[in-house]
């Protein structure tokens, strides 16, 4: 039986939130199989807080010479993927794309446009150019000028492997959301069909031990109970506290749960908070995670003791940076000035060149 703080350490071990590794930027987002971001920045507040010598100059160049891609995956959310697990990720995850696109408002306001000539032409407007949704909608619209052209729009981006292009996602740039097609961006894809059981081993690797609704919670994807009892053999099993069974790789890390887990900064979104369906093993009871809005790099959470603790948000005025952290619950004094050292760190690295001011506001009663 492994229970919450064993479950936590693990976690924090393999997503390398325990001590920072050496392991290069696109090495990175593979081992944690992709990379939230609907924020465009937020993963590079991600890979400082994993990587020991990480520079927005890695990432931005992987970014731009078209190593890393922003595309719709898990969940029919925006992560950022290398250019190797493209192409495979969107095909294991678009029936999990088609069945969210059937089941949303978009879906309802297509009157009756038969999908399948919708999508062909879209991707026949997009092969010629990369476009913003508003500009599909419009191109859409001459073939079909009383449809809804938001609704057609979200139709094709749902249903197309489609790329998010630079600047978008670089850092110190900024640019609005414009899509081209995967493969006009990286080549054409390889003949290797999409494997699940390959996605729930490296799953496991970065976020196990878990069960299989937190896979399922993970990706989006349904119907796994018997890719995993057929990985069965290869795995061990624990149960947790609640009697739920977990799988996990025999060799992964499970640190002791005394082990010290040290103040962290994450992202908008990052994936550690909401890669389980079971999240109580970072989330305490009661707590949900904010909807941040921003485009990372700016504000996101705190993790204390390993666990989800409070937000921060950072503020650039001229030369001074100022961060602000708004803890949950009273901090030790121990774990106060470790907080205030990481994210003096932290602002480095946001606010280059700027005099760094923290303010820890007192815990929200």
């Amino acid at each position: 039986m492994l229970g919450p703080r064993a479950l936590n350490r693990a976690l924090l071990a393999r997503q390398h939130l325990l001590e920072r590794t050496s392991a290069t930027a696109i090495d990175e987002i593979e081992h944690l199989v992709g990379m939230q971001a609907q924020a465009p920045l937020a993963p590079y507040v991600g890979l400082w807080s994993r990587l020991a010598d990480f520079h927005t100059d890695e990432l931005a160049a992987a970014v731009e010479d078209h190593r890393a891609v922003r595309t719709s995956l898990m969940r029919s959310t925006i992560h950022l993927v290398t250019a190797r697990d493209a192409f495979p990720l969107r095909s294991w995850t678009q029936v999990a794309l088609t069945r969210g696109f059937a089941s949303s408002a978009f879906a309802k306001r297509l009157g009756g446009i038969e999908i399948e000539a919708l999508v062909a032409f879209g991707r026949e407007i997009l092969d010629d150019a990369a476009l913003s949704r508003a500009a599909l909608g419009r191109r859409l619209a001459e073939r079909w000028p009383d449809g809804d052209q938001e609704a057609m729009a979200y139709a094709v981006t749902a249903h197309v492997p489609l790329v998010q292009v630079p600047p978008r996602g670089v850092w110190g740039h900024g640019g609005a959301v414009v899509w081209t097609p995967m493969e006009r961006w990286l080549g054409p894809p390889g003949d290797d069909p999409p494997d699940a059981s390959s996605w729930i081993v490296r799953y496991l690797a970065s976020f196990g031990p878990a069960s299989v609704a937190d896979v399922r919670a993970w990706s989006g994807v349904t119907h796994l109970g018997q890719v995993v009892d057929d990985l069965r053999p290869s795995l061990t099993t624990f149960r947790d506290v609640g009697g739920r069974e977990l799988f996990d790789l025999p060799d992964a890390p499970r640190p002791d749960p005394d082990t010290p887990a040290p103040p962290r900064f994450l992202p908008e979104y990052d994936n550690v908070l909401i890669g389980h369906a079971d999240r109580s093993r970072i989330i305490p009871p009661g707590r949900g995670i904010p909807l941040l809005p921003g485009n990372g790099g700016s504000m996101g959470t705190i993790l204390v003791d390993g666990m989800y603790a409070g937000t921060w948000r950072n503020i650039r005025d001229g030369r001074r940076a100022t961060m602000t952290i708004a803890p949950f619950e009273p901090i030790a004094a121990t774990d106060r000035r470790a907080l205030e050292d990481e994210a003096v760190r932290l602002l480095a690295f946001t606010a280059e060149g700027a005099d760094p001011e923290i303010v820890v506001l007192a815990a929200a009663s």
